[in-house]
């Protein structure tokens, strides 16, 4: 049941909040009282305690709850616009990023793109984007020269959940991992 849903916040947070009824502020903020009622429209039922357990227990952390509680938004991956409030960050010499094979050729000529998606989303570690790649299907590992990008003019910012982001990663940063 929570995994049912954690998939209804994300998309409803991060892609569709009209199909919830929702108002997200700029920041992508909505009131937790609102989310527990569409939850429960949804044949979700769904308590503050609860709701609560769901976003502390995410595996990735997906979601945040306002200091007094009474606001959670998603905290990064918004194909909506939001004015996220991610800092910029000095990352380390090397990120990562976790796809599969059938993306290689245009990633390898293109680089890393956000798509729809406001930001690309990198990992401190092999073993994180290894386990973002394997959602579908064989994991392919790139390494991206993070420090090198930042010397040369590129910013990266950090989500509160240490997700590194990026506006792109050229390809010339781009290394592919055996």
């Amino acid at each position: 049941m929570n995994i049912r849903k954690s998939k209804r916040l994300a998309y409803w947070l991060r892609h569709a909040p009209d199909a919830a009824g929702l108002q997200l502020d700029a920041a992508g903020w909505a009131p937790t009282g609102v989310i527990l009622e569409a939850l429960a429209a949804q044949r979700l039922p769904t308590t503050y305690a609860e709701l609560e357990a769901l976003v502390n227990e995410n595996d990735k952390q997906r979601f945040e709850l306002s200091e007094d509680g009474n606001r959670i938004r998603a905290r990064q991956g918004h194909s909506i616009t939001v004015e996220g409030d991610w800092p910029v960050a000095s990352p380390p010499k090397l990120l990562f990023h976790g796809t599969t094979e059938k993306f290689l050729p245009a990633i390898l000529e293109d680089g890393l793109l956000p798509g729809a998606r406001h930001h690309v989303h990198l990992s401190p570690t092999v073993q994180t984007a290894r386990a973002v790649g394997a959602r579908k299907g064989r994991a392919v590992i790139l390494e991206i020269a993070a420090r090198r990008m930042t010397a040369e003019g590129f910013e990266f910012r950090m989500s509160s959940n240490g997700v590194w982001l990026a506006d792109h990663v050229p390809a010339a940063y781009l290394v592919l991992l055996p």
